[in-house]
């Protein structure tokens, strides 16, 4: 069966290998990106003026990276809420072991994948093979990891690389590196889950765990294959971080973890695992940033922000549910 899918796979056109499918979570979601602009452009234009995204694309772009590494874990019906101290620590590494030379930086980021690469096995292992409850394990995971912070930094901060801020803070042809990044980690997130054998069996599996295991598919392999890729993820989105902030803080992924969630819900993946929409996952990330722009364009304080990504949390779970609940009616 799998060589069947294989050479099937091998016949597609390298074009529409790499293409991405327009779904209806997309349109759903761009649609509310574009309507968002049009109430932009009437009631708060200098949210969209070149010197505000310049200043707001970077933090998209990183949404965007750790709404993707928490895209892989729903796939899997589970929860990463590692993902504040992940980001935290691999800040910390790329800003405290250089401590401002750039010879060091080539190590430091290394350290820091190592890290990520150790918490996700960490994670994987007690989710996929251990099989205990996502949001305990992973909790657990974070205080380690917000452990780790703490040895590196002492909790106070540190300016960072003039490397690592040229080349995550910078731009090309007008556009900030970060979200070059952003598109990258887009590309190869979409061709690996919808254009690969390998991305359809994950898929599968995160749908109906049962089934894949009758028909032969390691399911604890995948399942902490995704906590794995999952850190490694928010790895790159902590090392960004560090060089867009000149000077960021020991406590940088704070603000990340529910905006991670929001995204995934509001592409429209499934939290009851399966498929997922990586593309609808970065227009939603998109979305959010800008109307946290908005509000704050029209005198929302910035301590409300937390609630404004909550109540988008509980829109896109509230038009989830609806869905959910017309699809299951239909089935009956």
């Amino acid at each position: 069966m799998s060589r069947t899918v294989e050479s099937a796979n091998d016949a597609i056109p390298a074009r529409k290998r790499f293409a991405i499918p327009v779904t209806q979570s997309f349109v759903t979601v761009s649609a509310s990106l574009l309507a968002l602009i049009v109430l932009c452009l009437v009631f708060a234009p200098s949210s969209l003026t070149l010197g505000a995204l310049e200043g707001s694309l970077p933090f998209a772009a990183i949404i965007a990276i750790v709404g993707l590494a928490q895209l892989l874990v729903v796939q899997q019906g589970g929860f990463d809420l590692s993902v504040a101290g992940g980001v935290s620590l691999a800040v910390v590494i790329a800003t405290h072991f250089p401590d401002g030379d750039n010879a060091l930086l080539a190590p430091a980021i290394l350290i820091a994948l190592l890290a990520a690469l150790a918490a996700g096995l960490a994670n994987g292992l007690l989710v996929g093979f251990l099989n205990l409850n996502a949001i305990i394990a992973t909790i657990g995971v974070n205080a380690l990891l917000y452990g780790g912070v703490f040895a590196v930094s002492g909790g106070t901060p540190r300016i960072t690389t003039r490397l690592l801020a040229s080349i995550a803070g910078g731009e090309t042809l007008h556009v900030p590196n970060s979200v070059y990044f952003a598109l990258a980690v887009l590309l190869l997130v979409s061709f690996v889950l919808k254009r690969t054998v390998v991305g359809r069996r994950f898929e599968a599996i995160g749908a109906n765990p049962l089934a894949a295991r009758a028909v032969g598919l390691n399911t604890r392999v995948h399942r902490m294959m995704a906590y794995v890729f999952s850190q490694l993820l928010c790895c790159l989105a902590g090392v960004l971080l560090a060089g867009i902030t000149r000077e960021p803080t020991a406590f940088q992924g704070d603000s990340l973890l529910l905006p991670s969630v929001a995204v995934v819900v509001l592409g429209g993946t499934s939290l009851l695992g399966g498929r997922g929409f990586p593309a609808s996952t970065v227009v939603a990330a998109v979305f959010l940033n800008q109307l946290s722009q908005f509000a704050l364009a029209v005198g929302v304080p910035y301590s409300a922000q937390t609630i404004i990504q909550a109540l988008a949390l509980g829109f896109g779970i509230g038009v989830y549910s609806i869905r959910w609940t017309r699809s299951a009616r239909k089935r009956a």
